[in-house]
């Protein structure tokens, strides 16, 4: 397997003298399944009888980023036996008479830190760290405190007001930490076709952050590149017929906090519509609805004629809103939340 440079290094930083390692950079520049790799030779080679941590987004997000890339690993094959438990969310790894655990773990919100409380590890990845809450960051740090212990960082930028850039990133060298800073030229695996697609599949701010690697803010932009003259249009120049003869479907991005939005959509296999807007801001106006209003709502906004019925795309993980709009008859069909492959595709329509 041919490495890059920066790849080599992650491989080396078990035997320096730093206490954790940060990678950041580009998307596809070859950190995590290194990483992962890494960590798990680390762990195998200065442990036994110890308990480690893989943490992504979700458990799904690190069984698809860490878990799976790790068990294609010739070189684990032959040389240990692993296998992963996934029910339970476990690696357990053997050697001879050593025996370890890497236990997955999910960063998904505030409350996530509740997850990692209580358990002893000797070692800590923090997969996409700059997605997960800050207070199941530092609660999983704490949990490192067997001798020896290392914490392992990576993540694609986001703002430069990010706390994890502020509080690791700037400060690696008082934390003794090693920061590698990735571009997509680190990794060998990937052909100038592939670079070139990313770096023509993005613009703006998103090119900062997830070509050039770098921690911008976004100062409230998500697609600059939006032009009102060309995504933008009245109501004169919608084709006719459209709503009878393009798929609806209507965009349910979910809120508690944050605002709750419907969007009216229809696809006409060349362009989506977008016709109207529900929103409610709830922050704004301190007030928030229940699942019941906010269906309510739904079905006024889709409107009382069955034959104006169409499939709802709501976020996976809003499972009590997703019940109420199937006990109404509703057809829901699970949102993909690849959130960077989602901003891909919005900003090449």
């Amino acid at each position: 397997m041919a490495l890059s440079e920066k790849q080599r290094e992650i491989l080396r930083f078990p035997y320096s003298g730093y206490d954790s390692l940060i990678c950041d950079g580009a998307v596809r520049s070859g950190k995590t399944s290194i990483m992962a790799l890494s960590f798990f030779l680390w762990a195998m080679g200065n442990f036994d009888g110890r308990a480690f941590a893989y943490c992504g987004k979700s458990v799904g997000s690190a069984e698809r980023n860490i878990v799976t890339p790790l068990l294609g690993v010739t070189y684990l094959q032959k040389n240990f036996d692993v296998r992963y438990s996934r029910g339970e969310h476990v690696i357990t790894a053997r050697r001879g008479t050593r025996v370890n655990r890497f236990y997955l773990f999910g960063g998904r919100d505030a409350s996530s830190y509740m997850l990692i409380q209580g358990i002893t590890l000797a070692g800590v990845l923090l997969d996409e760290v700059a997605l997960m809450p800050r207070s199941f960051v530092e609660q999983a740090l704490l949990r490192c405190s067997v001798k020896g212990a290392k914490t392992w960082f990576n993540c694609n930028p986001d703002s430069s007001n990010h706390w994890f850039y502020k509080e690791w990133v700037l400060k690696a060298a008082e934390r003794n930490a090693l920061h590698l800073h990735f571009l997509l030229d680190d990794n060998p695996s990937l052909d100038e076709a592939t670079k070139n697609w990313y770096k023509t599949s993005f613009r703006g701010i998103y090119y900062q952050r997830y070509v050039e690697g770098l921690w911008v803010a976004a100062d409230g932009v998500i697609y600059d590149m939006f032009d009102a003259t060309e995504n933008v249009y009245r109501k004169e120049d919608e084709p006719k017929g459209l709503k009878y003869s393009a798929q609806r479907y209507i965009g349910v991005d979910y809120g508690t906090i944050n605002d709750m939005v419907y969007l009216d959509a229809y696809d006409d296999g060349e362009t989506l519509w977008i016709t109207r807007e529900y929103r409610w801001a709830s922050r704004e106006k301190m007030q928030q609805k229940t699942d019941t209003e906010y269906a309510d709502d739904f079905m006024d906004f889709m409107g009382p004629d069955p034959q104006q019925y169409c499939p709802a795309v709501v976020d996976p993980s809003a499972a009590s809103f997703k019940e109420e709009l199937q006990r109404r008859g509703v057809y829901v069909i699970d949102a993909n939340n690849d959130v960077l492959d989602g901003i891909r595709r919005v900003a090449t329509l």
